[in-house]
């Protein structure tokens, strides 16, 4: 295992950025080789565990390449197509769903559906499930907050960002194939993927080894224990490493998970997104000017950015347990390698 005084390359200015009050994970790849690697801050504040760089630690949204890479491995097999709508697998569920939403329109934030949780509305930092977190653990459980949101605009419009969106998703792959989601995203993304510290973990039973998200909240720091579903589905939540998100970009990028057609395909760009400053494609968030592919995931005790340049063989990911740790870092990456 590599230590953080094993790392082959330091630079002091990001070292003396992140010592003032990330806490988190740092990596930089460059030609298959670890350029850097270090861990700061805690990653449980009440018994002073420090993060290690092989610590886990909730991603949030960087989920949702997952969730589309578990939907398109289906899509590759014939259980499902681009074109099945969404009403075709959830029978009479969630009946504000337009009849003609896709699972393309899914895939590409273009559904227009109500979105349980609107990033736009709430504060981050609120506890905005509208029913107890615990009883979010399964897929299906969400049924109970995916409901009774009614349409935004009709499928195919626009773009408009969907967690939503996203948990159906989830439900279709799980309804389709017969696999429950979590095992889906196991067996078809994180084993093909050599992603063994992987999972959708959950938060009431973190094992060893992984970061609790940290919320400050009336000047003290609490766990984010109390604002998310207690296990994540298709718009996020589940655990990994700095070191797993490196193999992930690797296996993808080579076709281990799903055909280099499909992911030609799924990070050609399709839909403009100014409000975030990146384009999207199906699953991925594409940089603005470049051939870079971006996973992102912000919420409540977690924030994550991972960006890999097929062309510069540069893979950058910045994982912490707080909720904006990870951006100040990010943007030191970008700027250092000139990627805006």
């Amino acid at each position: 295992m590599l230590t953080a005084d094993a790392m082959p390359v330091s630079s002091p200015q990001l070292d003396a950025l992140a010592s003032e009050a990330f806490s988190g994970v740092i990596r930089v790849d460059r030609a298959g080789e670890i350029e850097l690697a270090r861990a700061y801050g805690l990653a449980h504040r009440g018994f002073d565990i420090p993060n290690e760089i092989d610590t886990r630690f909730g991603i949030a949204s960087g989920a949702k390449a997952f969730t589309a890479l578990a939907v398109v491995s289906l899509i590759d097999e014939g259980v499902l197509r681009l074109s099945t709508t969404a009403r075709s697998v959830l029978g009479g569920d969630l009946p504000l769903i337009d009849d003609g939403v896709t699972v393309e329109h899914l895939l590409g934030h273009r559904s227009g559906i109500g979105d349980y949780l609107d990033e736009d509305a709430v504060e981050v930092g609120d506890y905005v499930m509208p029913v107890p977190v615990h009883e979010l653990a399964a897929t299906e459980d969400y049924l109970a907050v995916l409901d009774g949101h009614p349409s935004a605009f009709p499928p195919g419009e626009r773009f408009a960002y969907c967690n939503g969106g996203y948990v159906v998703l989830a439900l279709i792959a799980e309804r389709a194939s017969g696999v429950p989601f979590h095992e889906l995203v196991e067996q078809r993304v994180c084993r093909p993927a050599e992603m063994s510290d992987t999972e959708f973990l959950r938060s009431d039973e973190l094992p060893g080894r992984t970061a609790a998200g940290y919320v400050e909240i009336d000047g003290a720091w609490r766990t984010n224990v109390f604002h998310l579903p207690v296990r994540g589905s298709g718009d996020g939540g589940i655990y990994s490493t700095a070191a797993d998100i490196s193999s992930f970009w690797q296996a993808f990028f080579a076709g281990r998970i799903v055909s280099e057609d499909w992911v030609a395909e799924m990070v050609r760009p399709r839909s403009d997104a100014p409000a975030h400053s990146k384009r999207y494609g199906l699953g991925f968030w594409v940089h603005a000017s470049s051939d870079a592919v971006i996973l992102e995931g912000y919420d409540a005790g977690v924030s994550f950015r991972s960006l890999h340049d097929p062309g510069a063989q540069l893979t950058q990911t910045v994982i912490s347990n707080t909720t904006d740790g990870a951006w100040p870092i990010a943007r030191y990456l970008d700027d250092a390698a000139s990627v805006e």
